[in-house]
Formats: structure tokens, sequence, C-alpha cells
């Protein structure tokens, strides 16, 4: 079996012995570092994840950090997202676009102040377009990459975890707000947040020396709660609805097309540097839209390649992502269809490895 080559370029994470002593199988490259994918296996991990509770190497998820006196200003022309009302302590998704409009990145933007903001971000050298724009506009902001390294707890036992090791008030946390706490003599920040739908944190580690002590505490205090490491589950994903850039939306698409126009305030928020071409897409709509696909037959293989959709002998869509969900005995996936295809009940041919299988169209995705 081909083997990847590590060199520099391919970055270290604080918690990489924690990954490796717990046997991790794969791993895919993910904003120049190494992010597990499967360790049991990736039906094995769903089922642990929606049962117990894991820990995530997420450090991949760089941060981008926006500080100085235009720190907000930049924040909002990066995105159609209107963060007027935003205060520091919340979490907000947000659509990163360029001037057409198309996705470049859909991060989670962290408040700080209004001087200086986190931008948390999916798989795209997002800092360069950042620094750029910084730059061309000479704006008063300082655009870095802080050594902060995001570990998740995630699974319906996260809550239990987390209180063992940081203090019951973690728990009251609401649903993408953040707090500070102490971890052997360190602060750090911890958002209810994360990949999945099974509700958990996110810990922002703020120093890399630290990260193996966390990863063994937090180890050592969920023993009876069946902690396992774990990473962000191809299954679980698919049936809640969860986007991957990159794979189910580039920059080739408008949030719109992703099912995110909820998040394009584009009346209101003044500056974004894409916001006259969404302007025009909200107000005629997109042609193609992502969707929930049902496949039928055994499982799938894995999905490397955009799969066609069609209608007939018509090309009206392409899966994205598949995999076979166990909970609800089919193949759950995503996939990007054609307006007069997504209609809820749509039936199509997914032309997959195996051949072609029929499938069905949902308006919704399944929610884990």
């Amino acid at each position: 079996m081909a083997q990847l080559s590590v060199s520099h370029r391919l970055r270290r994470t604080p918690f990489s012995d924690g990954v490796t002593a717990a046997g991790a199988k794969s791993f895919t490259v993910y904003n120049h570092m190494l992010l597990p994918t499967v360790f049991r296996s990736v039906e094995e991990d769903c089922a642990h994840l929606k049962s117990a509770v894991q820990l995530w190497d997420v450090s991949c998820e760089r941060q981008v950090e926006l500080r100085g006196p235009d720190a907000s200003r930049l924040m909002q022309m990066l995105t159609p997202r209107d963060l007027r009302g935003m205060l520091a302590g919340q979490c907000y998704y947000v659509p990163i676009v360029d001037e057409t409009g198309g996705m470049l990145n859909d991060p989670v933007a962290l408040k700080l102040s209004e001087d200086c903001w986190w931008v948390s971000i999916a798989d795209s050298d997002l800092l360069l377009w950042i620094k750029g724009v910084a730059y061309g506009l000479r704006l008063d902001v300082l655009v870095d990459e802080p050594d902060v390294s995001p570990l998740g707890i995630q699974g319906p036992l996260a809550d239990k975890l987390a209180a063992r090791v940081f203090g019951d008030s973690v728990t009251d946390l609401r649903f993408f707000r953040y707090g500070w706490f102490e971890f052997e003599g360190t602060d750090m920040l911890i958002a209810r947040s994360g990949y999945s739908k099974q509700g958990g944190f996110e810990v922002y580690v703020p120093d890399t020396n630290i990260g193996m002590p966390l990863w063994n505490a937090l180890m050592e205090a969920g023993r009876d709660l069946d902690v396992h490491a774990g990473c962000p589950n191809l299954i679980e994903r698919i049936e809640g609805g969860l986007l991957s850039y990159g794979n189910d939306m580039t920059r080739a698409n408008t949030p719109h097309e992703c099912g995110l126009g909820r998040f394009c305030n584009t009346q209101t928020a003044i500056g974004c540097i894409g916001r006259d071409a969404l302007l025009r897409v909200s107000m005629e709509g997109p042609i193609r839209q992502t969707r929930a696909i049902e496949i039928d037959g055994p499982a799938v293989p894995a999905c490397h390649d955009y799969w066609p959709m069609m209608a007939g002998d018509k090309t009206v869509g392409r899966v994205s992502s598949a995999a076979w969900s166990p909970d609800h005995q089919t193949n759950v996936a995503v996939g990007m269809v054609r307006m007069t295809h997504w209609d809820d009940g749509t039936e199509l041919v997914v032309q997959t490895p195996d051949g072609p299988r029929g499938a069905l169209v949902r308006e919704q995705f399944w929610h884990g």
C-alpha cells in the first residue's frame, strides 16, 4: 500500500501522540495537518459517537486571528452574515465569500472583543485571502495564525466528561457560546460547538505543550464513560446535513446553492466583498442546491469522485458524499441537484462505481 511521505509541510498536532496511541487507522490532510478519519471502523465509530463520548483532535481547524482597530470592519467584509449584533462570548457560523459570491470557506467566527476575532477555518488557505484584503485596503489590523489548537469533546456524555475536568459551570454554556476555563494554570476558551449533531464542546488549547496533559486528563476522567479517541464521522455528518468544504461545496458554489442562504443578510451586511453578487442571487434564486439523497441497494463504495445523478439521459446533479447508515438502513448522501429535480420525493438514478442505482431526493436530512 502506498504511504504518505511526511515532511515539515505536514505539521504534527499537540495531540498526535494520543491519536497514534489510540490506534487511528487512516488520516486525511487538512490545512497542512493530519486529521484522523477512522479508528475502529466508520460504522463502529459512528455508533460509539452516538452513545458515549469521544475526544477529537481537530487541531487542523486553524485559527485566523484579526487583531486591531479595524478587526470588526475586516470581519464584516469577509462574510454576508450581518455581524453588527454579535457580542463577545458568541460564536457565529459564517460563510466566507469572494467578489463573485463564491464560497471560500465556512468557518465559525468567535468574537473575543471588538478589536479581536478568531476565525476557526475549514480546509483552505483562508489566512492568505484575509491578509491580502487587509493589506490591499491598508486596514489597521494584524492578521496572523495564533498557537491555538482545538480539541473536540463530542457525544451525549460530553457534558459529564467536560464537567469532571473543567468544573460544573462549563455545562451552563449555551449553544454557540464560549467561556474561559482553567486547566493546570492555563486559561482556555471552551465553546459549545462541534462538527457533529451529538452535542459537545471544542476546547481551544492555547499552548502546544499542554496538549497531551489535557488529552490524558480527559481520557482518565472518562474511563467509566467509555471515552474513546474519535474524529468527524462520515455517516453521522451526512445524516446531520453537515457539509464538508472542498467536498460538498467549493468556490464554484454560492452560499444559497449550499442551503446557507439563511446566513446571508445581504440587505444589511454592508461592506461584504461579495454582497453585490449575492444580492442578485438572492433575488433570482439559485438554479441548483444541496439536497439529501437516499441511494438504493447495499452499501455504496467510498465516494472519491463525484457521481452523476441522472433523469433519463440528462445529468441533473451530482453526489459528493455518500455512506451506508446502519441506523436508517439505507445509503445516505449529499448531492447538488438542479432546481428542475430538487423537489422532495423526486426519483433519480445515480451512476456509482458499482453501476447505476435508484435514488430519492429528500428535502430534509436525517439529523443523526
